[in-house]
């Protein structure tokens, strides 16, 4: 596109830039010499004209920031998170870095957190949908996930709207999508295996679960689930597609044990002394990661995993065995040293000798009486 402004010129305008969508303003003004007094001599003289331009005058617009606000329109989702308590605050510090407009709701008055994010809080949820997200993240708490789902105007959204659920069992949020959710709407059953504390140095290198549950056939609904999927991998996590059934199968037998030992090392009250080793600098950090986490979590992981009873039988289990061969040990040490050599002597005693036939002498000293009787 080129724009030329001539005044007074008949000299041609600039030609047009090379680089697309480059505006360019030239202007030109024609300042002709006053005449000479004439000469009875000398013949007219034509003087040329001076001519002064202008060009490439300031744009109205940088152009590499306009390619770059089209990138971002391109490749940025508007994410509802309804839930905005510390992992769904811990999650939109990520999403903002990405360029992602936020959505935000909850029962607790977090503006403040939300304005600092450059976010917009809700405390209506019909007031959120209005604005039609393109993803609806569910970061509540695992108790409170059925009564909150049902409380979302589904009626208000795109019938297109992605549904996503961060929680940490997985078997329990798929079931209730399923159940709720109209069928329009696309579902990604999450879980990223970190929190606010085990994550708030990198991602990198730390476990992403997903399982597109269902996604429409449509290439932008597929694009969008890429485009969500996409904030995790390009933080350098470990992205593992796994169904729901799989994860609270391995999750149980990890997440619910590690939380376990880490409850139960909180109780015992582990403390740092100054000749701590490596392997005890190692419970100390399970507590750390694992003390910032509400019961409700905890309870969560136990209630909505099948998996987990067997897990806590196991490690009841395991744990009377060990005290079952401590004690057992300790039993033999008391004995040897209130009966010393007493009782092996007494134990010798009481044996039975044998025949070279290998029958016990007493045996066949009856046998014999019967016999001859």
């Amino acid at each position: 596109m080129h724009f030329s402004f001539t005044k007074f010129s008949s000299i041609p305008p600039s030609p047009p830039s090379p680089l697309p969508f480059l505006l360019s303003f030239s202007s030109s003004i024609s300042v002709p010499f006053p005449p000479f007094p004439p000469s009875s001599t000398a013949k007219p003289r034509h003087f040329s004209r001076i001519c002064i331009r202008a060009i490439d005058a300031a744009q109205p617009f940088d152009y590499e920031s306009h390619l770059r606000s089209q990138y971002v329109k391109r490749t940025s989702l508007k994410i509802a998170i309804i839930g905005f308590g510390n992992f769904g605050q811990f999650l939109a510090k990520t999403f903002t870095r990405h360029h992602h407009s936020l959505l935000v709701y909850s029962r607790s008055d977090y503006s403040h957190v939300a304005k600092q994010l450059n976010a917009s809080f809700f405390t209506d949820l019909h007031d959120l949908c209005e604005l039609h997200p393109d993803v609806v993240l569910i970061s509540t708490s695992i108790l409170s996930a059925e009564t909150v789902l049902q409380s979302i105007p589904f009626q208000r959204l795109k019938r297109s709207t992605l549904f996503v659920d961060v929680l940490s069992v997985k078997e329990f949020p798929r079931n209730l999508f399923l159940k709720y959710l109209p069928r329009e709407f696309d579902i990604l059953c999450t879980h990223p295996m970190f929190g606010p504390e085990s994550g708030k140095n990198s991602w990198v290198g730390l476990p992403f679960v997903y399982d597109k549950v269902r996604v429409g056939a449509d290439e932008e609904r597929s694009r969008r689930v890429e485009k969500f999927l996409d904030i995790f991998a390009k933080e350098g996590c470990r992205m593992v597609e796994m169904s729901c059934l799989e994860h609270d199968k391995y999750a149980a037998g990890s997440q619910f044990v590690t939380h376990t030992m880490g409850r139960l090392l909180e109780r015992f009250g582990v403390e740092s002394s100054p000749i701590n080793t490596k392997g005890y600098e190692t419970l100390l950090n399970l507590v750390e990661n694992t003390k910032g986490d509400s019961f409700d979590l905890y309870y969560g992981l136990f209630m909505y995993n099948k998996n987990s009873m067997e897990q806590l039988q196991r490690l009841d289990m395991a744990f009377e065995s060990i005290k079952k061969e401590l004690f057992g040990q300790l039993f033999q040490v008391y004995r040897k040293e209130l009966f010393g050599n007493a009782e092996e002597e007494s134990r010798l005693l009481s044996e039975p000798k044998l025949l070279h036939n290998g029958a016990p002498v007493e045996a066949s000293k009856e046998s014999e009486r019967s016999e001859g009787s």
